[in-house]
């Protein structure tokens, strides 16, 4: 398949318009466990331009039942295994990896992406990421997530915008400490509606 069959393929469903806004586009990844992953292979599906990915783990077998990896990658660096299957699936977008812990103190790696995607699974870490690039990068679209465990509704899964650039979604309330643990279905749910807003964006489709 040539790039030019690829993009052809993409603006006979999405619009030459849209296409080219989403090629040109650079989106941080910041964790790429049920979350990230997910979005990171939806967004490269949708033709995203570039995705800067950041993680520090590597796949393990306790991940494989909600995170987009496969028994072959066990062990790989998270990183080096999604730019794998990225490549699978879209081999013309730009993958750049940071296997590195994201802190307050190299939070300037996010600098030159557009929109930022928070995908950690530590309160804490997600509240240091956001409040950091919302304090430091105001220009910056950050799309967070709060709430995706156990086996309740996927009804109550929604997106929120708070602020100007800030986007939260999930359910807000239930937590893996309370519920035992995540399954695929809910957190892809969760992971989709990141993406989603993402590309809406992109678009220039915001919430109100």
């Amino acid at each position: 398949m040539t790039r030019e069959e690829w993009y052809n393929a993409l603006e006979e469903r999405q619009g030459a318009e849209l296409v080219r806004r989403l090629s040109e586009s650079c989106v941080a990844v910041c964790g790429l466990g049920g979350l990230g992953s997910n979005v990171a292979i939806s967004l490269a599906r949708a033709g995203v331009g570039t995705l800067w990915l950041f993680d520090f783990d590597r796949v393990d077998i306790s991940n494989l039942h909600r995170q987009q990896y496969k028994i072959s990658q066990l062990g790989m660096h998270k990183t080096d295994a999604m730019k794998e299957l990225v490549s699978e699936i879209n081999p013309y977008c730009n993958v750049i990896t940071h296997t590195v812990r994201l802190t307050e103190e190299n939070l300037s790696l996010v600098s030159d992406c557009d929109i930022v995607c928070e995908c950690f699974d530590n309160a804490e870490c997600k509240a240091m990421l956001v409040n950091t690039v919302a304090e430091r990068y105001p220009d910056k679209y950050i799309v967070s997530a709060s709430g995706m465990s156990g086996l309740h509704t996927g009804n109550t899964i929604t997106t929120k915008k708070l602020g100007k650039r800030l986007y939260i979604c999930g359910d807000g309330e239930s937590d893996v400490k309370d519920d035992i643990t995540l399954f695929a279905p809910r957190v892809m749910l969760c992971a989709s509606h990141q993406a989603n807003t993402v590309l809406r964006i992109i678009a220039g489709k915001f919430e109100v």
